[in-house]
């Protein structure tokens, strides 16, 4: 067992023994989540760090999307409720970029991109291809994405 999903099961126990509903119903619906994403495809693995990682992220996302349309809804206790799940799944990920990390990775990658020949928004695929292994995990794609844009259109 990845000594993620190992941390994960020991803090469920511990939520449990602590009567902690909101964090052991996070910390369940996390682990089958990433249960399911083990036995999914043609034979069922164990899920690398890396890959409990990215489960993780995805169910904190689906958190946060999930709060802003409760919020918009008008259902602001379930949308808070969404929100603490979000930051609870948040605290497994690694640190966040913040917008001038961000900006400074995407900014040489675009002169890195550009010093190779590519130019103008179909630039998009090549600067992609340089970014994401540098903040895989770290920043959202869509965010990383619109940078991008911003940078090349700026450029």
């Amino acid at each position: 067992m990845t000594s993620l999903k190992s941390k994960l099961k020991e803090d469920l126990t511990a939520s449990i023994r602590a009567r902690d509903e909101l964090r052991s119903a996070t910390l369940r619906l996390t682990l089958t989540a990433i249960t399911k994403e083990e036995v999914s495809g043609t034979s069922a693995r164990e899920l690398s760090d890396d890959e409990v990682q990215k489960v993780i992220a995805r169910e904190a996302k689906k958190r946060r999307e999930a709060a802003e349309a409760f919020a918009l809804g008008g259902r602001t206790e379930q949308a808070e409720r969404e929100k603490a799940e979000g930051v609870l799944l948040d605290a497994y990920l690694p640190k966040q970029l913040s917008d001038d990390e961000l900006g400074d990775i995407v900014a040489q990658a675009v002169g890195e991109a550009r010093a190779a020949g590519a130019e103008g928004p179909r630039a998009m695929g090549a600067v992609m291809k340089i970014v994401n292994p540098k903040v895989a995990g770290r920043a959202e794609g869509g965010r990383v994405a619109a940078l991008v844009k911003q940078q090349l259109a700026a450029g």
